[in-house]
């Protein structure tokens, strides 16, 4: 369907001939210490057209540039069918660890050793594409947290931002307590108060960095009403070898439990551990039960906005009509000048 949006800019179509109308006219003859030539004054040094030709022809090249002006103001737009879109009122941020310590390749991949991080990725995009109907954010943290992705319905991209994101960018510490309270002050940024607001915290170490406690900000989420489900990452025991052999070593000795679980119960949320990509896989599929995507559907419809056609077509016939305007005096004058300048 097509439809203007701001139909009323309509009402200044007529606005310079009423101009036109009721200003009167500016005489062309009254002195001036500068005076411009108007093209009006060369009229018999130009052979091409007669004086009211080409009035007429300018009248009407400069009366379609601003109607297309004022259609391009009055935002036509092509409305499309009703589309479906589910809606939970819920919004999710997932903050993930960026550490040094998710460089240990301590999970499996199809029988390949691969870092936390790659891990994570690989469970949590099939999560995130899952999610339909939330509102999606990302937080990445590690000295520094930072806003990756602000909550938005485009699951797509925040995968894609999650896929892109490496080891190290925001530093080689954890700073859990910063990205706890980035998260709360997102969501308050976000403007939903009734919707479930939930935050999934994903680290394999301890806080050593950043400016807020762990704890005290999980009473301000708290306070807040926004839950957080903790995930401890990495495996219990791994096999490394070294000149004296094999040995088992513990790659989460970092690894603060204590704190993670104290602050998902303090949010009514829960904590989990995952040690291999398995344990990951089920992670996922119990926060799915625990915050199930079920919702309601609300309607919308596309609008494609179409007000560059008529403002290009303006651009374009305002652009042609001052260069005919330039080639007619550029081309023309000299051949009549001699006519002009006969009584010198």
């Amino acid at each position: 369907m097509f439809t203007l949006a701001w139909w009323w800019m309509l009402a200044v179509l007529p606005l310079p001939w009423l101009v036109r109308r009721l200003l009167p006219a500016d005489a062309l003859d009254r002195d001036a210490a500068l005076k411009a030539p108007v093209a009006a004054e060369f009229a018999d040094l130009v052979g091409v057209l007669a004086p009211d030709v080409r009035r007429r022809v300018r009248l009407a090249v400069l009366a379609g540039v601003w109607i297309l002006a004022v259609a391009a103001a009055a935002r036509p737009q092509f409305v499309g069918e009703p589309v479906s879109l589910p809606m939970t009122g819920r919004d999710l941020l997932l903050s993930v660890d960026l550490s040094g310590s998710m460089e240990e390749q301590d999970f499996q991949i199809n029988g390949q050793w691969v870092d936390r991080l790659t891990a994570l990725k690989s469970v949590a995009t099939d999560f995130i594409d899952r999610r339909v109907g939330d509102r999606i954010g990302l937080i990445l943290f590690g000295r520094e947290a930072y806003l990756q992705a602000p909550l938005t319905f485009d699951r797509a991209t925040v995968s894609t931002l999650l896929d892109e994101s490496v080891i190290g960018l925001a530093g080689k510490e954890t700073a859990i307590g910063d990205s706890i309270g980035l998260a709360i002050r997102t969501l308050d940024d976000a403007g939903i108060e009734a919707g479930r607001r939930v935050v999934l915290l994903l680290t394999d170490g301890a806080n050593t960095a950043g400016a807020v406690d762990p704890i005290k900000a999980a009473e301000l989420a708290a306070q807040r009403k926004v839950v957080i489900y903790t995930i401890g990452i990495g495996a219990d025991s791994l096999t490394v070898r070294s000149l004296f052999g094999e040995r088992q070593i513990n790659p989460s000795a970092d690894l603060d439990e204590e704190a993670l679980t104290a602050i998902a119960d303090m949010t009514g949320g829960r904590y989990f551990r995952a040690r291999d990509t398995a344990e990951f896989a089920e992670i996922y599929t119990i926060l799915d039960a625990l915050e199930p995507a079920e919702s309601d559907e609300r309607g919308f419809r596309p609008v494609n906005e179409l007000f560059y056609w008529p403002l290009g077509l303006a651009v374009v016939l305002a652009l042609g009509a001052a260069v005919a305007a330039f080639a007619a005096a550029r081309f023309e004058w000299p051949r009549a000048a001699p006519r002009g300048l006969e009584h010198g």
